[in-house]
């Protein structure tokens, strides 16, 4: 019998969240961006204040360049967030948030944090993806290190991205 793929055509209806600080937002983001997009009706890109976090990048900076990033995918918006993500996602009306798994340490950081995003809000189911293995040894905390040290990241960001960096590490600000 063929299996009726329909249910991999995102329903209007749905909505997910992917949070983050985004600081900076690497090609690994985009990607599961990109693959959120494909699954969910709608995805909203929730960028963290990130008080608990000394940013390289403002909110407004970040918020920014994630809009340039994703301009492409006519059902990703992309929002700030303050507080509780559960929170900010049931006043979105969303049904799941995307988090991005990389490695075994990942998962079970994600899988408390998933288990506990249930226990706050039922209703909202976590999905773990991967990104392609191009991206899985990227992450926004190495991109910031290399680049504050001189090394070239542009395999790591978006050209547009690329250029905010070398903006504001030549800046000094």
């Amino acid at each position: 019998m063929a299996h009726d793929y329909a249910a991999s055509v995102p329903h209007a209806a749905t909505i997910a969240v992917y949070p983050g600080t985004f600081d900076p937002i690497t090609l690994g983001h985009q990607d599961l961006i990109r693959r959120a997009a494909g699954l969910f009706g709608q995805v909203i890109v929730a960028v963290a204040v990130a008080h608990h976090k000394k940013t390289m990048f403002s909110l407004d900076e970040r918020l920014a360049a994630v809009a340039e990033v994703v301009q492409s995918w006519a059902n990703v918006q992309v929002l700030a967030f303050d507080g509780l993500v559960t929170e900010f996602a049931r006043s979105h009306g969303a049904c799941a948030m995307v988090r991005g798994v990389r490695s075994v340490a990942d998962f079970d950081f994600e899988a408390q944090l998933a288990g506990m995003n249930r226990a706050l809000v039922p209703g909202i189911e976590s999905v773990f993806l991967t990104p392609d293995a191009r991206f899985q040894h990227i992450s926004s905390t190495l991109v910031r290190e290399i680049a504050t040290l001189q090394g070239d990241v542009a395999q790591f960001v978006a050209p547009s991205v690329l250029a905010r960096l070398q903006a504001k590490l030549h800046s000094g600000v």
